[in-house]
C-alpha cells in the first residue's frame, strides 16, 4: 500500500480556507443586515432580479484549488488563498458603499 507524502509546508494552507470561512460568516451578518433593512424577505435571493454573482459562485474553486496546490506547491497556494480572502474583504467594503467604482477594489 501507498502512502501520500505531504509537504512539511502544508500545513500552512489551512490559514487562507479558515479565514476564508471567518470571511463568509461576517458577509453572512452583513447581508442579513442589510436584508432586514430593506424588507427583502425570503425566499426571494435578490432586491433586484438581475443577474448576481458573488462571493459563494467562486469558493468551491478557490477551496479546491488551494488544497491540490498545496500538494506541489504549499506556500504559493497559502498566498494566494490568502490574496483571495484579503480581495473578498475589500469587495465587500467597497460593496457596501454603493458606489460600483469601489466594488472593483477587492
Amino acid at each position: 500500500m501507498s502512502s501520500i507524502m505531504l509537504p512539511e509546508e502544508y500545513k500552512y494552507v489551512a490559514g487562507p480556507l479558515v479565514s476564508l470561512g471567518w470571511v463568509l460568516f461576517w458577509q453572512a451578518l452583513l447581508v442579513g443586515r442589510a436584508r432586514r433593512r430593506a424588507g427583502i424577505t425570503y425566499p426571494q435571493m435578490y432586491a433586484e432580479q438581475a443577474e448576481c454573482k458573488n462571493t459563494l459562485e467562486f469558493v468551491p474553486i478557490v477551496v479546491i484549488g488551494t488544497l491540490v496546490t498545496g500538494f506541489k506547491c504549499p506556500l504559493l497556494a497559502t498566498a494566494l488563498g490568502s490574496a483571495f480572502s484579503v480581495g473578498r474583504v475589500l469587495y465587500t467594503y467597497g460593496y457596501k458603499t454603493g458606489d460600483p467604482a469601489k466594488v472593483r477594489n477587492g
